[in-house]
């Protein structure tokens, strides 16, 4: 298993400020650190390394951090911090910006100047992922990326959303992933994050073109994802949403040796594969199922499913259902 988890509570409530500052030092930055709750800092941590990038989702209390121009003499690995706030609020400043944010926004920060940042719970413990990345591994000239530092970068839509489900399932699949899934955790996160800092800054052709193939690519699956209970959803269809050919789609897809169409079966597949597994639409028929995700045949949809799992929708949920109970 490749995460790791840090709980405070596994010290009583007087240590569990001095043993979060411990963990954020040695997971972050040894940055200057405060809280309002610091007689009984209950927060929980868990972090995916993935080489020369890392991906952290946090929930705690309100917390202060606080970065100097002292301490970054003393130590400064160059690198980026992006937070993608999931719950509460907060502001940042640096390289002479103050802003605030809230939840579905990005905000970035550069380790080799000052800032400081402030994170706010609302009515829960707030919740973000913050991800870390070398200067050299962001595809964007270093004065373009100062243009955009602490301010807030709202991820509602387009690459922007992609990015938060991105991150949004990284965080629920934390402990799915093995140290072999590194390199491909890593490489996407970076796409996704240039691709929407370019957008952000009008600055897309900056990147190289083997980032923009990939972050067009992981474009088009979200795009899928987003589309899959809609029959008409084709490679033309993909294609034309893109202003791509179908031929470049087709490309695309078969540096993974694969076809939009077999990702678009697979996909279909998997999301009905879940829906006969969740307790809370036992009710619901298997032809509503599959229906739900664009398979209008039932006779197709079945000898798919088949094919695909070495056995039929009925015995698979019945399975399941037997399994569970």
């Amino acid at each position: 298993m490749l995460v790791q988890e840090f709980r405070t509570e596994v010290v009583p409530a007087g240590e569990r400020w001095d043993l979060w500052q411990d963990i954020a030092g040695r997971t972050h930055l040894p940055n200057l650190l405060r809280s309002e709750r610091e007689d009984d800092f209950l927060a929980t941590m868990r972090v995916l390394p993935l080489g020369d990038v890392q991906i952290a989702e946090l929930r705690c209390p309100q917390l202060d951090t606080v970065r100097t121009a002292r301490g970054i003499r003393r130590f400064d690995p160059e690198v980026f911090q992006v937070n993608c706030q999931f719950r509460g609020e907060g502001c940042a400043t640096q390289n002479g910006r103050e802003s605030t944010f809230r939840r579905g926004d990005l905000v970035l920060v550069d380790s080799s100047l000052p800032y400081e940042a402030r994170l706010t719970e609302v009515s829960a413990p707030l919740s973000c992922m913050i991800v870390t990345l070398p200067h050299a591994l962001l595809p964007l000239p270093p004065r373009t990326i100062r243009r955009v530092l602490a301010a807030p970068v709202p991820l509602g839509h387009g690459m922007g959303g992609a990015l938060y489900r991105w991150l949004a399932d990284v965080a629920t699949r934390a402990d799915e992933f093995t140290p072999a899934d590194a390199p491909a955790l890593a490489s996407v996160t970076t796409d996704l994050l240039a691709t929407v800092l370019g957008r952000c800054l009008d600055v897309e052709d900056a990147m190289t073109p083997e980032s923009r193939r990939r972050a067009l690519h992981i474009r088009i699956r979200d795009f899928i994802d987003q589309n899959l209970g809609d029959p008409s959803l084709s490679p033309a269809t993909i294609a034309a949403a893109h202003g791509i050919s179908v031929r470049h789609l087709h490309q695309l897809f078969a540096e993974e040796g694969a076809t939009p169409a077999a990702w678009i079966r697979h996909r279909r597949l998997e999301r009905c594969r879940r829906d006969l597994t969740d307790p809370r639409l036992r009710g619901r028929s298997i032809q509503a199922v599959a229906a739900r995700w664009g398979f209008g045949d039932p006779a197709t949809f079945s000898r798919l499913f088949r094919r695909a799992y070495g056995t039929t929708p009925r015995d698979y949920r019945h399975h399941d259902h037997r399994r569970h109970a």
